[in-house]
């Protein structure tokens, strides 16, 4: 609780929705929920980043470019289009 905010709790479903954090925090956050989602046995993860002019895009596919536990990632062929990635996690780290 650095700035006097309460921690906000997200649950581990398998959807991370970005727009209610800070773009500054998005690397950090898309680690540690990939991580957990992991832990939990969850392989395919929504990553709702917007569509904008595509710097929260650019920056989330930079942290999966890198990941240890992504198998791949494609942005969402739904009716999200490109305001979201699906990220396929290892089964196996």
């Amino acid at each position: 609780m650095e700035n006097g905010q309460d921690p906000v709790e997200i649950p581990i479903d398998g959807t991370l929705d970005l727009h209610t954090f800070l773009p500054k925090d998005a690397a950090s956050l898309v680690d540690e929920y990939l991580r957990a989602c992991f832990e939990k046995g969850i392989y395919q993860v929504s990553v709702i980043h917007g569509k904008g002019k595509g710097v929260l895009r650019r920056s989330v596919h930079s942290v999966l470019d890198r990941h240890p536990l992504v198998e791949g990632y494609t942005l969402d062929p739904g009716p999200s289009a490109w305001g979201a990635t699906i990220v396929y996690l290892k089964k196996v780290p």
